[in-house]
């Protein structure tokens, strides 16, 4: 950003914004070079930190008029760039909306701002004896604006869906400083249903400024079963066997050795070493429901070759399983210099094949990869491990490339939860027709003629897949011309 442009943007937003929340040394800048995705910083060219609407519509409206591009910031732990911020545009951070507006027991909602944390939910709703059920790795940080703009799901997504499921209304702000409301505290409300197509917009529609979740019953009990196998093939095997006995459980996590490992060292969460593959699950509900389902799992893992299978004895057993599936990023981090987490979906039944596939072309690149990941509903997490300081980025991404070819070539998709950001805007081009890809660029117009919405994430521009060749060409006119610049 130029400085004039800087030092303009300072004197008009200052006439009601703190000077304490505008941040423009290169040292207050520093921390927002980037989000979770390392890999890729940018120092943003001016940050903001509003406290209130009024302060958010007149730095939108700053900045709308002086045609500054705006990227929306929560908690930052976001895995693909989605937050990433522009050398010319304002990163606008919402951490400072962190209030619960409203937790109503009776309706079972709760009305919060979007820097609320995701696990401050839970922990203002447990003395109701509610929760909220998405819970990503992350929860302790992440922040609910976050969560809608990623659709976050996390290891009970299984049962309970991912973050579109378990929101029934959210208040955007508009480029044009219109204030919108989607959704509401019923199941249902008047006018075109919008809700989904903002979950997962990854800030390129509008700004979220308020959400009501749904919150769950506590259940009345929930158990813990760990099951390992020989093999990768085999712990795949017993995942589609238990969906297909009609069992649901709240969870369903698959760690392969390498992560194994990793987590023991790390934690020593009682993981059997020897095993090839780790399957942990959750059963919840009531008592003799669980206890029911739990006996038959167990049956159909020993049937499909488990080595062990456990039953945590007590909730402190209970909760040092899970700490080791939750720590598992961690314990990777511990292995190597850098880890670049990946994120798609296959279906359940392809696990086995795309995980060789996975060990196939690590070991043409060279690299070592744990894999760990949502085993119920095929959202996988390679983590490639690797040294950024002796130049093996440019390796790691061409084999995270790779990986998403492989699960969009039997049926997948390029992400489950983490969202396209900038890391994979090229494969958007291998999953996506230019007919589609010209959708989302009208859809994108709608809400934000100008493009100054997260410009440059989540949609690549149809000249970006021409000059890659991977685009399934489709007749249909170019995007927007203001849309193509970025």
């Amino acid at each position: 950003m130029k400085p004039e442009l800087r030092a303009e943007l300072i004197r008009s937003l200052t006439r009601f914004i703190p000077a304490d929340a505008i941040l423009s040394t290169e040292e207050e800048r520093k921390p927002y070079e980037c989000d979770g995705l390392t890999a890729y910083r940018q120092l943003p060219g001016l940050v903001v930190l509003p406290e209130d609407l009024a302060q958010l519509k007149g730095l939108v409206e700053v900045c709308r008029e002086r045609e500054v591009p705006l990227v929306m910031r929560g908690a930052g732990t976001g895995l693909s760039g989605g937050a990433l911020p522009l050398a010319d545009g304002v990163l606008v951070s919402l951490a400072r909306w962190n209030r619960i507006l409203e937790l109503d027991a009776v309706n079972r909602i709760a009305r919060v701002q979007p820097g609320v944390r995701n696990l401050a939910i839970t922990e203002a709703a447990r003395p109701f004896g509610l929760y909220y059920a998405p819970d990503p790795s992350s929860q302790i940080a992440c922040s609910i604006g976050g969560n809608v703009c990623e659709n976050a799901g996390g290891i009970h997504c299984l049962k309970y869906g991912l973050t579109v499921n378990n929101v029934q209304g959210i208040r955007i702000l508009t480029l044009s400083g219109d204030e919108v409301e989607l959704g509401g505290s019923g199941y249902d409300g008047p006018g075109y249903d919008l809700l989904a197509l903002l979950h997962g917009s990854e800030g390129l529609l509008g700004i979220v400024t308020e959400v009501t979740v749904r919150l769950l019953p506590l259940p009345e009990e929930t158990r813990t079963l760990m099951a390992a196998f020989p093999s990768v093939g085999g712990a795949a095997a017993a995942v589609a066997a238990v969906i297909r006995e009609g069992l649901v459980p709240a969870a369903m996590e698959m760690m392969d050795r390498p992560a194994i490992e990793a987590v023991e060292d790390y934690l020593h969460a009682g993981y059997p070493r020897s095993a090839g593959a780790l399957i942990i699950c959750d059963f919840d509900g009531p008592a003799v429901q669980v206890g029911e389902e739990l006996a038959k799992a167990g049956r159909v893992m020993k049937q499909e070759g488990a080595e062990e299978v456990k039953v945590a004895a007590d909730a402190s057993e209970r909760l040092r399983l899970w700490a080791g599936r939750k720590s598992a990023f961690p314990a990777i981090g511990r292995l190597t210099p850098d880890y670049y987490c990946m994120d798609g979906t296959i279906p359940r039944h392809r696990i086995a094949e795309v995980l060789a596939g996975i060990a196939d072309l690590a070991g043409c690149y060279g690299l070592r990869v744990a894999n760990v990941f949502h085993a119920g509903d095929g959202n996988i997490h390679p983590l490639i491990m690797y040294d950024s300081s002796a130049g093996e980025l440019e390796r790691v991404e061409a084999l995270g490339r790779e990986i998403l070819e492989l699960c969009i070539g039997v049926g997948g998709t390029i992400t489950g939860e983490h969202g396209v950001g900038v890391e994979k805007l090229d494969s958007m081009c291998q999953q996506f027709g230019r007919g589609e890809l010209k959708l989302f660029h009208d859809v994108k117009h709608a809400f934000d003629p100008g493009g100054l919405l997260n410009p440059g994430k989540a949609v690549p521009t149809l000249s970006r897949c021409a000059e890659l060749g991977g685009m399934h060409v489709h007749e249909g006119r170019l995007p927007h011309p203001e849309l193509e610049r970025f």
